[in-house]
């Protein structure tokens, strides 16, 4: 059961928030008086819904309903990302799958799926699925009917006919891209060769040309931090609708070099995305920020949230899993090359042996509430404190995130635009058209435009 609603102030207007199941109110301090009076029907609101949505969200977060599988078709990589997860000598060294094993793979997927209401989706992942390319595009050929696809990739080996390949199949596309000036971004992202991946990455967003499907994925470190906002103009101007902005993982040791803090993080994030919010506003292009966009979500609309890595437990093992080009089947690629966590072979057990087995619970048992750092924040289900993979790495997957900071600013300038209705600039065009308000409270100050009081619940 909920412990009830706690109140603090955020630039300027007064937040109560239930944080179990994220009921939340936005309330106006006029003339910023020290003493807020909270509506009465705020609280009889809360009195009348707060069961419903608690059990709602439980249902959300503890619920093991299978969304998405990530297939590592090959564990090798034409780059040498300093910062990837996947460790050195499996990159270099590793295996591809034949054919033979990726149709093997694809089939036992569509039998455990075969009852489902609406296709599952199938997502080709790190290294760098493009290697492979022709068994990929053969699977998707032949299996469009039965399953959605994406694929991300480091743009490397795409060519324009593969853009319009997948795009005729209506195939979800992610592009690594982490700077719009060349220099900082292949140092981030170099080849094996000689270089870095800009030039390509930058030639296939444009074959995409506005593509729905687009997302460029931007990894951050201190040294790309700075240069966020004039990245969003860049994509922007390249017509892709969205960006995912996510700081850099500590699944390995040597990834510490690159964090940056978490106040210039901050500072510069909320910067790149005034920079999208603006963009939006004055053309006809809209760009989001994804993972902001999530945080949003998960304040107006928690059962409606993309991204499950900032949900407790996290969607590892839980809404997706990954198979690695060997056949393990692993809670999430994060956790490639950290011991224990295996839920037996695709070719020799059951997606659903996997689904039981003791490396899923491992990580489905890792709840926020479990957290001493956490357990009191008030933030807590809309941080999720990632990610279980990289403090398992740096010792224990029970204490608060890397980023706890951050995710705090982040969270509370998602309340600040909020407030100031700005939320039809932060979603999808389609999210939009699929919520409905549940509950709507908003009443306006006589002959004024600012929101005195607001409590909203969009349904998906």
């Amino acid at each position: 059961m909920s412990k009830g609603m706690h109140f603090w102030k955020n630039n300027g207007e007064n937040v109560l928030l239930d944080a179990d199941n994220l009921f939340w109110a936005v309330v106006h301090n006029q003339n910023n008086n020290a003493d807020v009076f909270i509506p009465s029907d705020i609280f009889s609101l809360y009195e009348k819904v707060k069961n419903r949505l608690q059990k709602e969200f439980n249902d959300f977060r503890f619920g093991q309903e299978l969304t998405a599988i990530y297939i590592n078709p090959t564990d090798k990589c034409n780059a040498t990302c300093s910062y990837c997860y996947i460790p050195a000598p499996i990159r270099q060294n590793g295996r591809s799958m034949t054919k033979d094993e990726l149709f093997f793979i694809l089939d036992k997927i569509a039998a455990y799926f075969k009852n489902a209401k609406r296709k599952q989706v199938i997502i080709f992942h790190a290294s760098e699925p493009l290697l492979v390319k022709e068994i990929i595009f053969e699977a998707i050929t032949k299996y469009k009917k039965v399953f959605k696809f994406g694929l991300q990739t480091n743009a490397l080996l795409l060519e324009k006919t593969d853009a319009e390949f997948l795009k005729d199949h209506l195939v979800g596309i992610g592009i690594s891209l982490d700077s719009s000036v060349p220099s900082i971004n292949n140092r981030l992202r170099p080849q094996l060769k000689e270089g870095g991946n800009f030039s390509k990455a930058v030639k296939a967003i444009e074959w995409f040309g506005g593509y729905a499907g687009l997302n460029v994925i931007t990894t951050i470190t201190k040294l790309n931090v700075a240069s966020l906002p004039s990245l969003v103009k860049f994509l922007h101007a390249k017509r892709v609708p969205c960006v995912l902005m996510n700081p850099v993982r500590f699944t390995r040791s040597s990834m510490r070099m690159l964090k940056p803090d978490d106040k210039i993080l901050a500072k510069y994030f909320i910067r790149a995305v005034d920079t999208a919010i603006t963009l939006s506003q004055k053309s006809k292009h809209k760009i989001i920020i994804g993972n902001f966009t999530n945080a949003v979500l998960a304040i107006i609309a928690p059962l409606a949230r993309r991204l499950m890595c900032d949900i407790s437990p996290c969607g590892g093992g839980r809404c997706f899993f990954t198979i690695t080009a060997s056949g393990k089947m692993i809670p999430c690629g994060e956790f490639i090359g950290l011991e224990g966590f295996s839920g037996g072979s695709i070719f020799k057990q059951s997606i659903s042996t996997a689904m039981r087995s003791k490396a899923f619970k491992k990580v489905r048992d890792r709840a926020v509430e479990k957290i001493q750092e956490c357990k009191a924040c008030n933030l807590r289900n809309i941080c999720g404190a990632p990610c279980p993979a990289e403090l398992h790495s740096l010792g224990t997957m029970y204490q608060k995130s890397i980023f706890c900071d951050f995710y705090k600013e982040i969270i509370k300038y998602a309340f600040t635009l909020i407030a100031q209705d700005k939320i039809r600039y932060i979603l999808r065009k389609d999210a939009i058209g699929h919520l409905n308000y549940e509950y709507n409270l908003d009443s306006r100050l006589p002959g004024s435009e600012r929101t005195q009081r607001v409590w909203t619940r969009l349904k998906k």
